[in-house]
């Protein structure tokens, strides 16, 4: 049981490294905890609010009671599965905004600006733009990731674009090429009416290779001697034993259980370990710090006309879809029908956008719960650089142990301040003439919410995470005393150690995060390879003239 590489965990950046270690003729173990990503719940885009909640896909985590959110505990969906999250998430592929990686190098990780990463995000893409504009050069072609998107044949998504025009917005055409601030189309890895997950576009390829091999186990440290990463320990058909890496370890276990992995092997907060009975073997103060992710709300609206997806919202309608699915790969079932989408700023004097919004023609919620009024549509939406962070630590020594998860969400006044905005700002959108013909009462919040205090009382009790978890790594100069990672992945203080995927984010990205995790595989397989990275281009992003005096 030993390999060139071993890479703990097959999500969306273990994929990708396992696809390029293998390619250049490297050979790689990959170890999954989770099991196989057949069946419909997972193939079929329209299904996406199932493997999130099902523990067969799930590693079931949640947060601990949330002090600023009325002590609610959030579920914190991770895949366990092949593919990792990007089995289990709502497929939309946001790359974030070219300043967001401007500002990872100002913090410290060299070499990851906007510029060094877009060849990564072209390596990966093949862009399928249908005929809706775009500009060619900011996008890949023969990348493993397909990225579609949707039909927008339903009339409120277009409404939505319409609306955001009418408000004083600009239109953008592709928000993953030169300009993601505006109203626009939305993209998702979805290709040929199926999910198109990192396992789909990069491991099963990989697996094909004679030099690629996937193990099922629960893997549970790093075997380290001598400062040097030499394997890992797994549990597997209930004994344990040690893969052998010849070259490097590889984590990439996800945002929450990587940093849990780190600790289990003696890497992190010394006093911390030592609470927990661990011998310290790296004392890195960054490890589970700096979490962060984003929280939104929905804003629903009910309808006057019955053009939203409720009328599938019966047993016989969700049959119907699932047999038109099943057969040809169509129809409602095959978009996960988030087809239009919103990247605004809050206020004058902020540079770039920092609220997102994900629209949907059908009020539902996560869960699948549809609004009991019937027909609407509502807009999930957040701030995306919240200042606020949390923690990933350890519950105890035992690696089956689920972490302690203390996101610490809206701990800071700004938070409060930029979700009222993002809630009345909606409200201004929903009010335009091109939802005249469809708008009924206001299901969500209410229209009777119209104070601080009631808007407030309104997220407290209702906002819910958008699933991104990320940064509980950060990546940064060696000479950082929080920096986990320096610029090519390598863990800090441990020989022949990596690790890459959203942990290692210095800050949360613009939008959905699993774009940014493969690219960070992407990326980094160049790093544990030692090739020189891909040529930086020199690609200027939009930037609105008038940032600095105006909100739109």
């Amino acid at each position: 049981m030993e390999a060139d590489f071993v890479i703990v965990g097959a999500g969306s950046a273990g994929c990708a490294m396992a696809y390029r270690l293998s390619e250049a003729g490297a050979s790689v173990l990959v170890i999954e905890h989770g099991g196989s990503d057949a069946g419909p719940f997972i193939r079929m885009p329209g299904a996406l609010s199932y493997p999130m909640n099902m523990r067969a896909y799930d590693w079931g985590y949640q947060s601990e009671p949330e002090p600023h959110l009325g002590g609610r505990r959030l579920v914190t969906p991770r895949g366990k599965v092949i593919g990792g999250s990007s089995s289990i998430n709502g497929m939309v592929y946001v790359r974030g905004h070219a300043c967001d990686f401007d500002t990872w190098a100002t913090m410290g990780a060299d070499g990851w600006a906007y510029g060094d990463v877009l060849p990564y995000f072209k390596r990966m893409e093949s862009w399928h733009d249908g005929g809706h504009g775009g500009d060619p050069d900011w996008r890949g072609y023969d990348g493993p990731l397909h990225v579609t998107r949707g039909k927008r044949d339903n009339p409120l998504t277009r409404a939505f674009v319409e609306a955001g025009h009418q408000a004083g917005y600009p239109v953008t055409d592709d928000y993953n090429g030169p300009q993601q601030e505006g109203f626009g189309p939305m993209e998702a890895t979805i290709w040929q009416g199926r999910r198109w997950s990192a396992a789909e576009a990069y491991l099963k390829p990989a697996l094909k290779r004679p030099n690629c091999e996937l193990i099922r186990a629960h893997a549970q440290r790093v075997v380290i001697s001598d400062g040097r990463a030499i394997g890992v320990e797994v549990l597997r058909g209930g004994t344990t034993q040690v893969i052998t890496a010849r070259r490097e370890v590889i984590l990439a276990a996800s945002s929450i259980n990587s940093p849990k992995l780190l600790m289990l092997s003696g890497i992190g907060p010394g006093a911390h370990l030592a609470e927990h009975g661990i011998e310290v073997i790296a004392d890195r103060a960054g490890v589970g710090q700096n979490l962060q992710d984003h929280l939104e709300l929905y804003l629903q609206m009910a309808a006057t006309q019955p053009v939203s997806l409720f009328k599938y919202w019966n047993l016989f309608g969700k049959a119907r879809v699932g047999a038109q699915w099943l057969l040809t790969k169509t129809g409602p079932g095959a978009s996960n029908q988030f087809e239009s989408a919103g990247f605004i700023r809050s206020r004058a004097g902020v540079k770039y956008p920092d609220i997102q919004y994900h629209f949907l023609p059908i009020a539902v919620r996560y869960d699948g719960k549809a609004a009991a009024e019937g027909h609407g549509f509502q807009a999930h939406v957040g701030p995306m650089r919240s200042k606020s962070r949390g923690a990933v630590t350890l519950a105890s020594s035992d690696p089956g142990a689920a972490p302690k998860i203390r996101f610490n969400y809206m701990s800071h006044d700004d938070d409060w301040r930029d979700f009222r905005t993002c809630l009345r700002l909606t409200r201004e959108i929903f009010a335009q003439e091109a939802f005249k013909p469809y708008t009924g009462h206001e299901i969500q919040p209410g229209i009777a919410a119209q104070s601080d205090a009631e808007l407030d009382d309104f997220i407290r009790e209702h906002a819910e995470s958008a699933f991104h978890p990320c940064g509980t790594a950060r990546m940064g100069r060696a000479d950082d005393p929080m920096a986990v990672v320096d610029p090519e992945a390598r863990v800090i203080g441990v020989e022949r150690l990596r690790l890459a995927d959203s942990s290692v984010f210095p800050q949360i990205t613009n939008g959905n995060l699993n774009a940014p995790s493969i690219m960070v595989g992407e990326k980094a397989a160049d790093h544990i390879l030692g090739r020189a990275p891909l040529p930086p281009e020199n690609a200027e992003p939009w930037i609105n003239p008038n940032w600095a005096t105006s909100q739109r």
